[in-house]
């Protein structure tokens, strides 16, 4: 009998990131039916490429699946995504947390570590 490999893409189900442009923009946060996280972060800045293998690892916890969409917006390619939100983005990273479509937290600062990005989750998931 033959080995057969199956991936392991294909055997566990990762959530993605999804990521923000805007042409996607409305469609992917706006008319959720889940609430939404959306992370403002650029390649040259270090504490957002600190946290961004914890929110992947975030992302991809299945207790989050079904419940909670997680977004991105690399924003060195959409500048004017930040400027879309209101108030604009202006410093990074950036976490705005949504629910039925209306900003509902916004975390910056020296108050964003992976543990209140995580609380503020798992308050909007309850």
């Amino acid at each position: 009998m033959e080995n057969i490999h199956i991936p392991e893409s294909e055997v566990k189900t990762k959530m993605a990131i999804t990521e923000i442009t805007k042409e996607n923009f409305e469609a992917e946060f706006k008319n959720s039916p889940v609430p939404v996280v959306l992370d403002f972060w650029g390649p040259k800045c270090g504490p957002c490429m600190a946290l961004m293998p914890k929110y992947h690892e975030l992302a991809e916890n299945p207790k989050y699946e079904g419940k909670f969409k997680f977004c991105s917006v690399d924003t060195s390619k959409n500048r004017r995504v930040a400027m879309m939100v209101r108030p604009a983005v202006m410093a990074q990273p950036t976490f705005l947390f949504y629910k039925d479509g209306q900003e509902v937290a916004r975390l910056g600062g020296d108050d964003l570590t992976i543990e209140t990005i995580t609380a503020k989750v798992d308050e909007l998931c309850a």
